[in-house]
């Protein structure tokens, strides 16, 4: 053995040493470990904490509308019966919902819910119409809803117009809903007519009032609501795509339309007959048409004389070929519908045989067309001899 051999192995004095040493390499070890384990365990609780905070915000987000309740939906009622007075407006095609937050942000009702309770418990709400309406504030929701029925809230007003009115009378029915003289009216209707109408129109405003219900003011100027009616008549116009050269033509037929026949089934066929007619088949150009003579003498067509017939009054269109100078009212949309779309056909001539029923007769053939009119002819005859028994 060496000495070195001894130094390290064999002397008492060398396991000392080495236990030493090997207790300090251990005790770095366990303290690296607890600095490992104190960082995981900071880790983990940071983990934590934000988990938790994000739990915790969004309970809050779920829960903070049950604690303070929904404007839109908390059912809360005023008691009644209201003060003061607002005005409202329900638009075309409000629902009872779009009516609650009309009527809750002018505070007429407390809330939202509480009005579409109301509105869903009452069988006529969906009669409500569109309009504008002077009701109270600080209303119970079910009295806002019956206020609403009442035409008597209503603080605008209707104006209708039938098909196949001439110019004249829908100046005096606005003359009568707004309460002014029918001068004014028709003073307007020239403004109109110089302003706004298509050079095609030469000025005439016969034809272009759209047939249909305006809602107006009390204060509405007799002009706005002419221009109404004929902005609408254009927009029809428009929406047929119908161009715009064809746009008095298509007016003057389908304001015929209106006049001739009353069952509207058949005026599509009546609008083919104009265009065969004025096509030549009749082989002299003319349409033939009772009620446009009638609307030129302002009379009915039963009173025109004999001679009042053989004259070449511009609207006598038995005489006189092609179209009148204008329409002969204000035709609706499906007379319109009848002119720009009519059937395929080559009928040239047609007759109500019987006007109880509507039942009319359309044929190319002149001798049968002349035999369905004296059908008719009975059936006058028949009509006149059951007034003269009944005297």
């Amino acid at each position: 053995m060496t000495d070195l051999f001894d130094e390290q192995f064999g002397t008492d004095e060398a396991a000392p040493t080495a236990t030493i040493a090997g207790n300090r390499r251990a005790a770095r070890r366990e303290a690296r470990r607890r600095r490992a384990q104190r960082r995981r365990n900071f880790i983990t609780f940071l983990v934590m904490v934000v988990a938790i905070a994000l739990l915790l915000g969004g309970a809050f987000v779920l829960i903070r509308p049950l604690w303070e309740g929904s404007p839109d939906t908390t059912v809360t009622d005023y008691p009644g019966p209201g003060t003061g007075e607002v005005e409202v407006v329900v638009n075309p095609g409000d629902s009872g919902t779009d009516i609650g937050h009309t009527l809750a942000e002018a505070d007429v009702v407390a809330t939202v819910g509480a009005f579409t309770e109301a509105y869903a418990n009452n069988p006529n709400a969906t009669q409500i119409q569109a309009g504008r309406y002077s009701l109270r504030q600080e209303m119970a929701a079910i009295d806002a809803v019956q206020a609403l029925l009442d035409p008597a809230s209503r603080s605008d007003l209707t104006v209708t117009i039938p098909e196949g009115w001439r110019a004249t009378q829908v100046y005096e029915r606005i003359s009568v809903r707004l309460d002014v003289p029918v001068e004014e009216v028709e003073e307007a209707a020239a403004q109109v007519a110089e302003e706004y109408l298509p050079e095609q129109a030469e000025g005439e405003i016969e034809g272009w009032l759209f047939a249909s219900t305006y809602t107006v003011e009390p204060d509405t100027d007799p002009q706005d609501l002419l221009q109404d009616m004929v902005d609408q008549t254009v927009q029809m116009l428009q929406d047929r795509e119908i161009p715009e050269e064809e746009w008095h033509e298509t007016l003057t037929i389908a304001s015929i339309l209106e006049l001739e026949v009353n069952n509207p089934e058949h005026w599509g066929q009546v609008a083919r007959v104009v265009e065969n007619r004025l096509e030549g088949c009749s082989g002299d150009g003319t349409i033939g048409m009772d009620t446009t003579y009638a609307y030129g003498l302002n009379k009915p067509a039963y009173e025109i004389t004999r001679d009042e017939w053989q004259q070449d009054h511009p609207y006598n269109t038995r005489r006189v070929p092609g179209l009148p100078p204008t329409p002969i009212g204000s035709p609706g949309q499906p007379a319109m519908d009848a002119v720009a779309d009519p059937p395929e056909g080559d009928w040239c001539y047609f007759v109500t045989v019987n006007p109880d029923t509507g039942e009319t007769r359309f044929t190319d053939d002149l001798d049968e067309h002349r035999q369905n009119q004296q059908e008719y002819r009975d059936w006058l005859a028949q009509q006149n001899d059951a007034e003269g028994d009944e005297e």
